[in-house]
């Protein structure tokens, strides 16, 4: 709460610095601040006022300024700097690892980003089109290909040795060990690496069982196996098993924040990269096809509903009952839903053991149905005197809610076999199912039991 006070401040300060044009104390205070507090300064500032900002720190100190941009996430990052020269692009983005350097180049326009890496010093360049070749949302995409590693003839004192005078190196948080053809064969902790005798060969002290990344291997998996081991880093390697690269806690932090969102995101039917500032037109084009999918299964439960038309109009008192049945349904649904998917995610889930969860859901959707059911039941009872009304309210919320268990277990854990995103498509499935179940259960109950539902 307390840095958000201070961010707030902040903001308030350089919105006032830029109005009057204080540029000397406007970069003084923006360069006594943390890049992801930049990022956030940054992110709630006008167009404008982002541009002049970003402008006037990117002049006097570059690589705080696209520190501050990788913050912002690819996508926003860009787009701050897709308004400059490839020129300036291809100097700053030579002021961050090449990691970030490649995501961000890579939501440049086609153009503007084939001038950037053709300016870029060549090392460099050579570099980021490297990563840019590895699929998106893999290892490969995100690692650092600057790993320090170590041969495994080396003895602990040169190895101390080389740590000490290399400066390239971003993060040390292993040392990797290589044979002569840079195979991946082993890992020493900086603490073991300390505690032992300069003489010892790194091959005694090395462990050669070892966690590793393969280069296509998906950035979730990557993150899970960081999350399961709690690991600092992890090696990234190519086919032959050679190391080419590191990925980095903070690398996987970033990697959890956004397949959470995607998540998130996706289970109500919004596209992955949409943002609270995302312009009105782009995020109707994003969201138009789902509510048009969802806009078809609602005319399915409509047919549901038209198929009772005779015994609705009989017994008019059901249609103010009906969107209780629908509605519960749905609830149920989305809470399993979210459960499964979360444990899909995490790896905790998988086909071969779901049966365990899909009798858990089924039982606790029943356990629902039926507390809630009696509940409704007795508040119409109440109001309409009628029980058997109340009755059969109950027990299309048990039916209703025992299927969106099942359905809320079975479909994601189906999409996911059948290698659809079980967040995206999951959603549309499950609402059709509880509306067409809970509709039908409920009219077709009330049909059954229609001569006790109309008047003596």
């Amino acid at each position: 709460m307390a840095a958000q006070r201070r961010i707030d401040l902040v903001l308030d300060s350089v919105k006032r610095l830029l109005r009057i044009g204080a540029t000397g104390n406007l970069l003084n205070l923006l360069q006594k601040q943390h890049p992801a507090d930049l990022a956030q300064i940054f992110g709630e500032l006008q167009d404008k006022e982002k541009e002049a900002a970003f402008s006037l720190l990117a002049e006097r100190n570059g690589r705080l300024a696209m520190e501050a941009v990788s913050e912002l996430g690819p996508e926003t990052g860009a787009a701050l700097l897709a308004t400059r020269s490839a020129e300036e692009i291809a100097k700053l983005a030579q002021e961050i690892p090449s990691d970030d350097a490649a995501a961000l180049i890579d939501y440049l326009p086609e153009e503007l980003s084939a001038a950037v890496l053709d300016l870029m010093r060549p090392k460099e360049s050579g570099v980021v089109e490297n990563l840019l070749e590895y699929d998106e949302q893999t290892a490969g995409r995100i690692m650092n290909p600057h790993v320090f590693a170590l041969s495994e003839d080396m003895t602990v004192g040169e190895a101390i040795t080389e740590l000490q005078t290399n400066r390239d190196v971003e993060m040390v948080f292993y040392l990797y060990v290589v044979d002569e053809r840079n195979h991946l064969v082993g890992v020493v902790s900086l603490r073991r690496l300390l505690l032992v005798s300069p003489e010892t060969p790194l091959k005694r002290i090395m462990t050669a069982d070892l966690m590793s990344a393969r280069v296509d291997t998906d950035q979730e998996e990557v993150a899970r196996q960081v999350a399961s081991y709690n690991l600092l880093a992890i090696p990234v390697v190519d086919e032959e098993n050679k190391l080419v690269g590191v990925i980095t806690v903070d690398d996987i932090i970033d990697v959890i924040k956004d397949e959470a969102t995607e998540d998130i995101y996706r289970l109500a039917g919004v596209a992955g990269d949409e943002r609270a500032f995302t312009p009105a037109a782009e995020s109707l084009r994003k969201r138009l096809p789902w509510l048009g999918i969802n806009l078809g299964t609602a005319f399915l439960a409509a047919f549901v509903v038209s198929l009772f038309e005779g015994t609705i109009d009989r017994i008019t008192a059901l249609a103010v009952f009906m969107p209780i049945v629908a509605g519960m349904g749905g609830n149920a649904a989305t809470q399993t839903l979210t459960v499964i998917v979360r444990g899909i995610a995490l790896g905790e889930l998988t086909w071969g053991n779901s049966r365990k969860a899909l009798l858990k859901e089924a039982a606790v959707g029943v356990g629902n149905g039926v507390i809630l059911g009696l509940a409704a039941a007795a508040v119409v009872w109440v109001t309409r005197g009628n029980p058997v009304l109340g009755l059969i309210l109950c027990a299309a919320m048990i039916i209703n809610m025992f299927v969106a268990a099942t359905a809320g277990t079975l479909i994601p854990l189906g999409l996911r076999a059948a290698n659809v995103d079980p967040a995206l498509a999951s959603s549309v499935f499950i609402t059709t199912l509880t509306d067409v179940f809970g509709f039908f259960s409920f009219l077709g109950l009330a049909t059954i039991f229609m001569r006790y539902l109309l008047p003596s």
